[in-house]
């Protein structure tokens, strides 16, 4: 006896043991746009001195990680992401004004040597003021320099130029008054660190000490020993440090400190009237500020807690309805097999999210939503296999329901190998070329689609297995749901409608379909969301609903009269700009406010034009990429002329999609290039499965049918596969159209349509295509590898010994004798 299922078996109870361990002992990841904060993604930027690059980012982003956790935000996330990004997500910050304040300034740092003041006629002319060095010096300190204004916050910058008639920086120090500043003698490169001290007597108070490092060292000492030069009291003793173009401190040189000598040692010491907050508060400043290089916000995303939780939960009523719904489905259709299926089902959920957990992803809500797709789709491996061991038992005369269902699974592997090999290329492109949330998406899917074969080939197997081998099932065998091969194969089988006689006027319809969607993609255009655009995106719920007329109108009056204002879900208002500062931003929420009452901010998207433009071409590369990779597979798993059909059918299923999405003005988003891609993939497995079934039969029949008639009898066969996956999928789209949010209706509604499009191009496109590219190739039909009775050429249940094939020579009729 086979040592076989009994491996199997094992290998099933380790895997459901080891995914049912990590689900009840490791808490899930959940993405900022589920739990509510704020992600804001830099960019590094080349400085005067250092260029941008893996180790500049690396250290920056060690800066950045001391910043937010020198201000205690809770379990924040930081990490490099490409050569010159880096990612911050900071879980329960809503305001994108404090996120920007918990990163600091994005700035350089750096220490200038200060000139004189901005507009007199001599440095020496300048006249004391309350709080200068001149007229209220704080304590003398020889280890360095001292504050003039102790710990004051940054002033805003100067009304006039930065920049004066002899091109000199022209900034306001702690107290207003605007300084000209020499060239930055020191950038934050050279600072090892700062903090905030006290003296142990209580005599001198608080002060903050920094501590330079290599070049940095001789640098501040060449920075204060000419500084020294200049008398006490003057401005040109002063050195100003410099954060994201304001002075944070200007303290005056120590008079101890010689001329031309400066302060050595790597240390120094900011003296003055320091309470202990001002002291840690410059010494953050310092610390968290000295960047190697300058950064740039090219993305931010902020979701509220309500959002995310809403999500979650409509994504769990959608899949257990969705699954409920498809379970009762298969249970119909295929009895105990389809039983058998949906406890499968159970354990394929379990085995996908302990993968996900057990490779530490991070769930976002399109993931989420991937996930409760793949539930739909897992169901194509089973009904592959169903359907394959419902025509091996009725070729064999119904002898043996085991020995049906071993030649089920042996065969049906190649269609299921090649389906989910297509669908994988596609979610592979979703996590190397999307953004965001978007790639959790494709990290979801892969898992989902690895997941479903394992739970397809493995799980299901063993229970099948063991169910028809009990003396009950094989005795009454229409139980197993194997014994007929289903009112819709056996209507076809008993009617055999040559659909293929009309191949050209199917592939017209197809071509009077891309001509109205493409006339819809000219007509309306694209309506392109933010990630592809740039822009910002605001979404609020208010207590009370506002017309969005009345918004447009209020909103244009605070200078944005090209902003898009729509409502959105349940009495939502979205806005949408070009470019929108954080403040302009609150004096939009303002105004929404003094219409509709109480607002909340659930949703906030900024994306930098340069990363639209990115993300726009990345989009562009993943379609070519998409099509050319899928030719690739099929044209050396099967033949050019299936690959190019398929791909054309591809093609075609894109265009249709794109073009009613311009029709009905949808967005053309992050979320839409996912479900996009998902099209392609289930468009292309769909095509596969018919294909697979082509290459069998036409290598059994060998010359003894018109390739067309194979192909027809072959789109025939799997109907009812295409048709029971489809529906399978529609039961979780269905529910998540109904039950999900905006975006998760846009992508539950864009993969119905491809899923009704793509059904369609598998049998009425890409058949038709593949048999007009045979008529003009000479390639010979397929050798026979497999010895099936079910790849006869009849599509009735009967017993068939296939035929050897022969190579015939020119002029040969093939009878013999």
């Amino acid at each position: 006896m086979s040592r076989a299922p009994a491996v199997r078996a094992v290998l099933a109870l380790i895997v459901l043991a080891l995914s049912a361990f990590y689900v009840l002992t490791k808490p899930p990841r959940l993405g900022l746009d589920l739990r509510g904060g704020t992600q804001i993604v830099l960019e590094t930027r080349d400085s005067p001195t250092v260029k941008a690059g893996q180790e500049s980012t690396e250290r920056t982003l060690e800066v950045l990680r001391r910043r937010v956790d020198a201000l205690g935000v809770s379990e924040p996330s930081i990490a490099r992401s490409g050569e010159r990004r880096i990612i911050v997500e900071l879980p329960g910050v809503q305001d994108p004004r404090r996120a920007a304040a918990v990163l600091g300034r994005t700035a350089q740092l750096a220490f200038h040597p200060v000139l004189g003041i901005s507009g007199a006629p001599s440095p020496t002319t300048e006249q004391a003021r309350p709080g200068s060095p001149s007229s209220a010096p704080a304590a003398p300190s020889p280890q360095g320099p001292q504050s003039s204004s102790p710990g004051a916050a940054p002033s805003p910058p100067s009304a006039e130029s930065p920049i004066d008639a002899r091109g000199n920086l022209v900034l306001a120090d702690e107290g207003g008054q605007p300084l000209r500043l020499g060239p930055a003698g020191l950038t934050g490169a050279g600072v090892e660190g700062a903090d905030a001290q006290t003296d142990p007597q209580g005599v001198g108070g608080w002060f903050v000490t920094i501590d330079f490092r290599g070049s940095g060292e001789r640098a501040w000492a060449q920075l204060t020993g000419k500084a020294a030069c200049s008398p006490a009291g003057d401005p040109a003793r002063r050195v100003a440090i410099v954060l994201d173009n304001e002075i944070i401190s200007s303290p005056q040189v120590d008079p101890q400190v010689a001329c031309n000598v400066g302060i050595a040692g790597g240390s120094t010491q900011i003296t003055g009237r320091f309470t202990a907050a001002e002291a840690r508060n410059l010494a953050l400043l310092i610390r968290g500020g000295a960047l190697p290089v300058p950064v740039e916000i090219i993305e931010q995303r902020t979701v509220g807690p309500t959002l995310g939780q809403a999500a979650i939960d409509a994504s769990a009523k959608a899949a257990v309805i969705g699954v409920i719904l498809t379970a009762l489905f298969i249970l119909l259709v295929y009895r105990l097999l389809g039983a058998i299926a949906a406890v499968a089902l159970a354990g394929y959920g379990l085995i996908s999210y302990a993968s996900l957990l057990a490779l530490g992803a991070t769930l976002t809500l399109p993931g989420l939503a991937g996930f409760v797709l793949a539930v739909g789709m897992a169901v194509d491996a089973n009904v592959l296999v169903f359907e394959r061991a419902r025509e091996e038992y009725a070729a064999s005369g119904g002898r043996s329901l085991r020995a049906a269902l071993a030649a089920g699974f042996r065969n049906a592997l190649s269609a299921i190998a090649d389906s989910n090999i297509t669908t994988l290329l596609a979610a592979g492109l979703l996590f190397f070329l999307a953004s965001g949330p978007v790639r959790g998406f494709g990290v979801t899917l892969s898992i989902g689609v690895l997941a479903s074969m394992l739970s397809a080939l493995v799980v299901t197997r063993v229970l099948a297995e063991w169910a028809v081998n009990r003396r009950s099932v094989r005795r009454h065998p229409q139980v197993s749901g194997m014994a007929n091969l289903g009112r819709v194969r056996s209507w076809l089988a008993a009617r055999n409608p040559d659909l293929m006689r009309h191949g050209r006027r199917w592939l017209a319809i197809s071509a009077i379909a891309v001509v109205v969607a493409v006339s819809g993609i000219v007509a309306r255009g694209l309506n392109f969301g933010v990630e592809f655009t740039g822009g910002r995106l605001m979404e609020y719920s208010t207590s009370t609903p506002v017309d969005p007329q009345q918004a447009r109108a209020a909103i244009a009056g605070l200078g944005f009269p090209r902003a898009v204002v729509q409502s959105s879900g349940n009495d939502d208002l979205t806005v949408r700009a070009q470019s929108l500062s954080n403040d302009e931003e609150t004096k939009i929420r303002s105004a929404v406010a003094g219409l509709g009452g109480q607002t909340t901010k659930i949703r906030d998207e900024l994306i930098g034009p340069s990363l639209g433009d990115e993300l726009r071409q990345k989009a562009l590369i993943a379609l070519g990429v998409a099509l050319a990779a899928q030719l690739l597979y099929l044209a050396v798993r099967f033949r050019w002329t299936f690959g190019a059909a398929a791909v054309i059918a591809m093609a075609h299923d894109v265009i249709i999609l794109v073009g009613i999405f311009a029709w009905l003005g949808k967005p053309i988003d992050g979320v839409f290039l996912a479900a996009l891609l998902t099209v392609i993939g289930y468009s292309v497995n769909d095509t596969v499965v018919v294909f697979d079934r082509v290459r069998e039969m036409w290598a059994s029949a060998a010359r003894k049918m018109p390739f067309a008639q194979v192909i027809n009898r072959a789109v025939l066969q799997t109907v009812p596969r295409t048709v029971n996956t489809g529906l399978g999928a529609v039961f979780i789209l269905s529910a998540l159209a109904l039950l999900g949010g905006d975006s998760l209706t846009d992508f539950a509604v864009a993969l119905l349509i491809g899923i009704a499009v793509g059904t369609y191009s598998s049998m009425f496109t890409a058949s038709p295509i593949a048999i007009e590219l045979q008529a003009h190739s000479n390639a010979p039909p397929p050798r026979l590898t497999t010895k099936s009775p079910a790849t006869a050429t009849s599509t009735r249940p009967r017993a068939t010994q296939a035929r050897p094939v022969r190579h015939r020579e020119p002029g040969d009729s093939g009878a013999r004798i």
